[in-house]
């Protein structure tokens, strides 16, 4: 029997327009909510998340204790000596704690630290960091004034300086090292000068061990704390040429062994930006060689004084294969907010170029994602004209706005189907401005067998440790374009490097030689005019060969180094070779999870004296200066915005542009009010 049918009553006119009208108001809610960038905003701790700063309105606090920032370099060879001071005074009516977030060089070994306070020099020591953290807590609240230097990332530090008090000018001086690895037979120095602002997803921020964040000034806006940098050149042959393309400098010494360079005054701010220097000298050809130190008493080792060495071997030249296997490339695009603007622009020209230049018998794929991502297709399609300028097509249409879910869109990368026989290379465009870089890394490692990565750091400050690390996890090659009229070259180069690895099966060797703790422990393969660089320690005398094997294009490939046995090289090799372990032990932190490298990272620390993610300095006058620390206003000092870099890049204060899936979303309700509202215009027609 069946079932009496129940009569269909369709709503009325006003019933339809309130039905849409409600489900519109449902969906708009809905999104917003759902919308990561809006979770970024709202769940992210205050503290931890990128704001813009807010003029006080206590008259009697300082609110830009930060007055400048002095650098000195002094350049050896290949070894870069660097002196930061940073000048803080208080210029109000109350003690402050002041808090400045910075950046530093991915290469570079913090070492030692120093304040100086009315005539008095404090040194800093290295202690583990919960314990420098105890210390300095301590000293705070017993009103004496105290810095701590904290390491938030390989190149991200943070300074605390409690108990300035009003007119106290405080000097904080930070001595760092790092080696310049040429590329080309170029040699370039890189001193970052801001840290742009990391998008930190809800997810992570409880994951990551804190992000990155702090106060930042609107666009446009200067900061009052001016940059003053001068680079000093000793070179074994004369510096042939010398330019900064970020800066305006003025240069002397050029064709001698010692050259000079500093910052031209300028009304223009010089410190939202990096600072980037490079010089090539006299031969054109990387300075290879073998560098020793003999370890003395003074270094403090335990247990006998260690020696280091260094050895730095040009690779062969490219010679081009007579046929090269077809490739799939998958291009990765970030389209978020920090993006919006000149990042962007000068991201489409490089992938104009990248993509132009591919060969009929490849295959690609484009992505492009911000708080969601999409595919220009299903699946890899032939690199034919017709694809190509599609492709190109859907990059001009490109505008940057959102969060920056890069996990996410890795993760998708490594579901793509992939035939066997296919040689896959992922090659990312981004700024880098987040702050999950450690799961990013791991990711790629486990996805090793799928593809290599090449990644394209755009703008002028971007996230290199995100970049470089992308590069170094996937065994590619890290790239930074500051400019548009770079992309052209730099899409040249990666397309030499991807066509021709120069070297592979690289091997190092000691004949004569009681070497031991070599780093890194296993050689990649060799792209592109890098140098191939070798770490290690050795005991008892020097009487034997540095020896490297691998094979080219040309067939087998061997070079042999020998060095004076008098072992009267930098001491920083020291420091150098520590934080080159210190970086693989981290990397295989990353890998693992967790703090599975915890305790081999802090005795680096503290026996080589350098700052880590789990060791800090620590600087504490015994003098009480403020009878009432309880009352002392805690300042964050505000950075500026990286040039090229919008308000959008802060999303708290600044409407973003709409997610794709937001419009995608608003699309849909727009279709169910036409289709509600349509119907009855039609039969009003009718009628």
């Amino acid at each position: 029997m069946s079932r009496p049918r129940i009569p269909y009553n369709p709503l009325t006119r006003t019933g339809r327009v309130l039905w849409c009208m409600a489900l519109a108001a449902f969906s708009a809610v809905l999104m917003l909510f759902w919308s990561p960038a809006h979770a970024d905003d709202s769940e992210a701790l205050r503290a931890e998340s990128p704001y813009f700063a807010v003029n006080s309105s206590e008259p009697g606090t300082d609110r830009l204790p930060l007055k400048s920032t002095d650098v000195n370099v002094k350049i050896a060879g290949v070894i870069a000596d660097v002196t930061v001071t940073q000048h803080y005074r208080n210029e109000g009516q109350r003690p402050i704690e002041a808090r400045y977030v910075f950046p530093g060089s991915t290469q570079a070994a913090v070492h030692a630290m120093t304040v100086k306070l009315g005539g008095r020099v404090l040194t800093a020591r290295i202690k583990e960091k919960e314990q420098a953290r105890i210390e300095y807590q301590a000293a705070k609240r017993e009103g004496k004034t105290s810095a701590l230097l904290e390491q938030r990332r390989p190149n991200v530090f943070e300074m605390n300086v409690a108990n300035i008090l009003p007119g106290d000018d405080v000097a904080v001086e930070l001595r760092y090292t790092e080696l310049l690895r040429p590329t080309d037979a170029q040699y370039g120095f890189v001193f970052p000068t801001v840290v742009g602002p990391r998008y930190n997803s809800p997810s992570a921020a409880a994951h990551n061990g804190g992000a990155i964040g702090g106060a930042y000034l609107k666009q446009g806006t200067a900061s009052n704390a001016p940059l003053t940098l001068r680079v000093v050149l000793d070179t074994p042959l004369p510096v042939r040429a010398v330019a900064s393309p970020s800066h305006e400098v003025m240069i002397d010494g050029i064709g001698s062994t010692h050259a000079a360079v500093s910052l031209k005054p300028s009304e223009q701010p010089a410190n939202n930006r990096d600072f980037i220097l490079n010089y090539r000298l006299a031969g054109d050809r990387i300075e290879a060689g073998l560098v020793l130190y003999r370890g003395t008493p003074d270094d403090g080792d335990e247990g006998g004084a260690e020696n280091f060495f260094l050895a730095m071997v040009e690779p062969p030249k490219a010679v081009a294969p007579r046929e090269i296997n077809p490739r799939d490339y998958i291009f990765v695009v970030d389209i978020s907010g920090s993006m919006h603007g000149y990042p962007l622009e000068t991201a489409k020209v490089l992938l104009r170029n990248l993509i132009g230049g591919l060969r009929p018998s490849d295959t690609f794929n484009v992505m492009l994602f911000s708080g969601s991502n999409r595919m220009l297709a299903p699946a890899s399609v032939p690199a034919t004209r017709a694809n190509i300028e599609q492709a190109i097509r859907t990059i001009n249409e490109m505008g940057g706005g959102g969060s920056t879910e890069i996990v996410p869109a890795l993760k998708r990368v490594a579901a793509l189907p992939k035939a066997e026989e296919v040689s896959r290379s992922v090659i990312f465009v981004t700024d880098g401005y987040v702050s999950v870089e450690a799961e990013v890394f791991r990711l790629i490692r486990q996805n090793l067998n799928q593809f290599n990565v090449f990644s394209f750091g755009i703008g002028t400050s971007v996230n290199r440790h995100l970049i470089e690390g992308m590069a170094r996890a996937g065994q590619g090659e890290a790239f930074i374009v500051t400019k548009p009229e770079q992309a052209a070259a730099q899409a040249e180069r990666l397309r030499r490097i991807i066509e021709t690895p120069v070297l592979t099966q690289v091997k190092a060797s000691f004949e004569g030689i009681d070497a031991y703790d070599v780093e890194p422990l296993q050689l990649p393969d060799v792209l592109g005019g890098r140098p191939v660089v070798v770490f290690g320690k050795w005991r008892g005398e020097w009487a034997g060969k540095f020896v490297l094997e691998g094979r080219a294009a040309d067939g087998p490939y061997r070079q042999v180094l020998t060095a004076l046995p008098d072992g009267q090289g930098p001491s920083a090799l020291r420091q150098l070779w520590a934080r080159q372990r210190i970086a693989a032990l981290s990397d295989q932190e990353a890998l693992e999870g967790g703090s599975t490298q915890k305790a081999q990272i802090t005795e680096l620390g503290l026996r080589y004296s350098l700052l880590t993610p789990y060791t800090s300095f620590i600087a504490v006058d015994q003098r009480v200066r403020n009878s009432n620390p309880s009352q002392t206003q805690p300042v964050d000092q505000p950075s500026p915005l990286p040039e090229g870099v919008s308000n959008h890049a802060i999303g708290a204060e600044v409407p973003s542009t709409p997610e794709p899936g937001a419009i995608a979303a608003l699309l849909v309700v727009l279709g169910i009010v036409i289709a509600g509202v349509w119907p009855s215009r039609r039969r009003r027609r009718k009628e």
